[in-house]
């Protein structure tokens, strides 16, 4: 009986071990689309904590910059993001799509972002920032 006790214990925990080891790594897929209906969708993001997913300008430099939208997210997996367009986006135009925390403002729940700041700021992963980007049509 000891013997069987032991071996479960051990297998729960190697499990448990796998299980913790292959979680998901946070990351942004999305494709070029049509943003005239004034919002931008993630097909799949992936958090490391409840945050943010926020739309930056970019250009060929590949720079975030100004924001022109956001959408909350849920620790994990989440499908079908949709961030609201909060100034007109033109067809060419690139879009940054990029994973923020929810870490340093003022008040939990409230975007408090802007280029630059800490507060709600973009995640890394090994020094890169999570993200991709999309071109409207």
């Amino acid at each position: 009986m000891k013997f069987a006790l032991s071996t479960t214990i051990f297998a729960l925990s190697a499990t448990a071990l796998m299980a913790a080891g292959h979680s998901m790594a946070p990351s942004v897929e999305a494709m070029d689309q049509d943003v005239s209906g004034g919002t931008v969708t993630a097909a799949k993001v992936v958090a490391p904590a409840n945050g943010w997913l926020v739309v930056h300008r970019t250009d060929a430099e590949m720079k975030p910059g100004p924001v022109v939208g956001y959408a909350a997210l849920k620790e994990g997996e989440n499908m079908d993001v949709a961030a609201i367009l909060q100034e007109e986006v033109a067809s060419g135009d690139m879009l940054m799509l990029m994973v923020h925390g929810e870490d340093g403002g003022m008040s939990t729940g409230v975007f408090e972002y802007t280029l630059g700041a800490k507060e709600d700021g973009p995640i890394r992963v090994d020094d890169k920032l999570v993200m991709t980007v999309v071109t409207a049509n």
